[in-house]
Formats: structure tokens, sequence, C-alpha cells
């Protein structure tokens, strides 16, 4: 049969393939029981498993969560989370209906009380395009545009960390690490750079995939690789 694929081997819950939880100093996520009320940044700290840095939040419930932190704050500032549209100021958490077109906007929820899903590595924000009844448009770092539930909310400003990529790593070892820390997969070998015992895109007297690369959704594991039930391919 040949050897499992590496996405095979990535699926079970090893520990060299998974993202080590003691790197984590928490998680990250909005709270379900902070509407109206405002924290102080008691502490900026650094999270391996993050690009960007973390904010410690003490609430006046003496709640303490876990941030990420916008550029241009530091400890003792005040965060509010609200409802009220004249709360605007850097690191306020608001619903995204709330806010005015244009600000900036990091760590936004999905679906309304999910904590945060969008936009949260370092140097990154999004932007409130436009507002309908109950929709909100945003614009995402990638230029993509995403439509979501106005009551979603979302941190005011841009994620702390910018310029992170522009330092070169220099050495593949120093990105190899980079990667482990976060359980991800460095480097990355293509499949028809394989034998025919590793990979199904493997073997041929030259690298080539040698079949269609489109696969239907319900493939056997050994044989899932390349364009996953795509609806198109190639450029239009």
């Amino acid at each position: 049969m040949g050897k499992r694929l590496i996405q095979q081997r990535r699926g079970r819950t090893q520990t060299k393939f998974n993202s080590p939880s003691h790197r984590y100093r928490g998680k990250v996520k909005y709270d379900k029981n902070t509407e109206n009320h405002e924290g102080t940044i008691e502490n900026i700290i650094h999270d391996p498993g993050h690009t960007a840095p973390l904010v410690n939040i003490k609430l006046e419930n003496n709640k303490k969560l876990l941030s990420f932190a916008p550029e241009g704050v530091k400890v003792g500032d005040k965060i509010r989370f609200t409802d009220n549209k004249g709360e605007i100021g850097i690191g306020n958490v608001l619903p995204i209906g709330k806010i005015s077109e244009g600000i900036p906007v990091y760590n936004i929820e999905l679906t309304p009380g999910d904590g945060g899903k969008l936009v949260r590595s370092a140097g990154s924000n999004a932007s409130i395009v436009s507002h309908d009844k109950k929709k909100t448009v945003i614009r995402l770092p990638s230029g993509k545009y995403k439509t979501l539930d106005s009551s979603c909310r979302a941190s005011i400003g841009v994620l702390a960390g910018g310029g992170r990529k522009d330092k070169p790593f220099l050495k593949a070892g120093k990105k190899y690490i980079a990667f482990r820390v976060r359980g991800k997969q460095y480097p990355v070998v293509r499949g028809v750079a394989m034998n025919p015992v590793a990979h199904p895109h493997g073997g041929g007297s030259h690298q080539h995939v040698g079949k269609p690369s489109t696969i239907k959704r319900g493939a056997s594991p050994g044989s899932k690789t390349g364009s996953i039930a795509a609806k198109r391919t190639g450029r239009k």
C-alpha cells in the first residue's frame, strides 16, 4: 500500500504534529459577560503561540482576561467593553454595527459570541466598509470583503507587532523552529517530488502529477491530495 501521507500522519493526535498547549498563555477571546464594563491594562506580555503581543486586563469586578494588544497602548490604559457608539477608542470592544465606516478593527467575531476569530496576527487590521439593517461589510487584510452579523464584536485599532516579517529568517533551521513552536509543518515537500510509495503524485520520468489533480470530497485519506472538491481550477 505504501507509507502514510504526511497529512494522514498529521491527523493523528501525536505530539510532533500538535501545537503544544504549554506555549499558549491562555485563550484569547471576548468574555460573554463583559458588556458595559471597563478594564485596566495591567501588563503587556509575549505569547510564543501568537505573533501579536497580549495584554492582561483587569475588569472593575476583579475578573481578569487576555486580549491582543493594539498599537499605541501602554500599561495603565483603560479598555471599554461597550455597545455605545460614542466609545470609539483604541482597544475598545464594540459590536461592528456600532463602528463607523473606515475605522480599523481586529479580532472580529464570525458569529456573535464566539470570542473572536478573524484578523488576529501581528500588524494586521480589517476595516468597516458599510452597514445594512442587521449586516455589516468588512474588508479583510487579504482584500476580500465579508458580510457579518452587525452584533459581532471587534476591537478598534491595528494589532501591535507590525513589521514582524521584515526581519529575514536567514537560516532554514530558524524557520523550522518558528513553525515548530506553533505545531506547523516546515518544510513542505511537493508531492510530485516524492516517490510513488510516499504520495499519489510521486514518481515518473519527470515531475508531473500524471492524472487529474482534482479529487472528490469523499475520497479515501490515502488518495485525498491536490484540489479537494474544487468547483473550478485555473486562471479566470
